[in-house]
């Protein structure tokens, strides 16, 4: 079971598209959200590209928490289209964050 919002990984995907400038707001939100939620943001992210179906997210999950060797920003941050892969990720667990993303850029 996924244990992060879709609002949380639509904030993710949103810096992570403006790197450059938002990657210290980017490192300082992933580092506040607890395990759970940033093994969740890691398996989404392998979901989207494929590493793990949706089927197995329960298994990317575990993986993830088992794997935990670095930080998880770094992690996601040296991961090459990374909004990409956690959008990718989302649809394809049917969780959409297009209205998540909207509010995000309306509020921003």
């Amino acid at each position: 079971m996924l244990e992060i919002t879709p609002w949380k990984v639509a904030q993710v995907v949103l810096m992570s598209r403006e790197l450059d400038r938002a990657e210290g707001e980017l490192r300082g939100f992933v580092d506040r959200l607890n395990e759970d939620e940033q093994a969740s943001l890691v398996a989404v992210m392998w979901v989207g590209r494929d590493a793990f179906s949706a089927t197995e997210l329960d298994e990317a999950i575990a993986t993830a928490k088992a794997e935990a060797t670095t930080p998880t920003v770094d992690y996601l941050i040296g991961t090459p289209h990374l909004s990409d892969h956690l959008e990718n990720g989302m649809e394809a667990l049917g969780l959409s964050l297009s209205e998540a993303e909207d509010g995000l850029v309306r509020r921003g």
